[in-house]
């Protein structure tokens, strides 16, 4: 009786059975598989990579989490000159000569820019602070999700910032029926740049 060697036996024997209590022969497939096993693998590959590539990008969960993280910051920074510009003038204003002639709405109204201001920058070094509590515990696709909420939270209170202190220093200056049309229209053109546009945009 001939034994023939371990590597001829190897070519006759299923995929994946083991030959002895060292050696097993890997799984492979060829074009005379059958459909259902080359589809598995397929599928495999491309669950993978499917979120990834979902807008064309050639790029793995935790780099479009990264991608996304670097445009946020982007953003935030620009937010933060504007919120920078307008927290400075409220803060001038209150030490100048003639902050004593505003009557009782004007101060109302100051008061309240002053607390959006605040509030402005609180929710602009958010994700900043939320960043560092969780630097290191691979949750950056989390962080991108909630730094996100954050942002759109600061726009809105940006806008309103920006039609408020557009409004009270036209009161001041002009007067209060001038100062009632500037925030209208102001409010419109923040709600048209701000929320409409992006609209039409996305349905195109």
């Amino acid at each position: 009786m001939v034994i023939a060697p371990w590597y001829a036996r190897a070519r006759t024997e299923a995929p994946g059975v083991a030959l002895d209590s060292s050696t097993v022969v890997p799984k492979t497939l060829s074009m005379n598989d059958s459909p259902d096993a080359r589809s598995d693998t397929s599928a495999a590959e491309v669950h993978h990579g499917a979120d990834a590539k979902r807008d064309g990008r050639d790029e793995t969960r935790d780099e479009r989490a990264d991608r996304n993280w670097d445009e946020l910051m982007q953003e935030l920074r620009v937010m933060q000159t504007g919120t920078q510009v307008l927290s400075g003038f409220l803060l001038a204003v209150a030490f100048q000569p003639r902050f004593t002639e505003l009557d009782d709405l004007q101060r109302t109204l100051y008061i309240v820019l002053v607390g959006l201001a605040a509030l402005a920058t609180v929710l602009a070094l958010a994700p900043v602070g939320m960043h560092r509590s969780l630097f290191g515990r691979h949750r950056k696709p989390d962080l991108v999700r909630f730094a996100s909420r954050m942002v759109q939270a600061d726009l809105v209170v940006i806008g309103l910032l920006s039609v408020g202190v557009t409004t009270l220093i036209v009161d001041f200056t002009v007067d209060r029926t001038t100062a009632t049309v500037v925030l209208i229209v102001a409010a419109v053109v923040v709600l048209a740049l701000w929320v409409l546009l992006p609209r039409l945009i996305d349905r195109r």
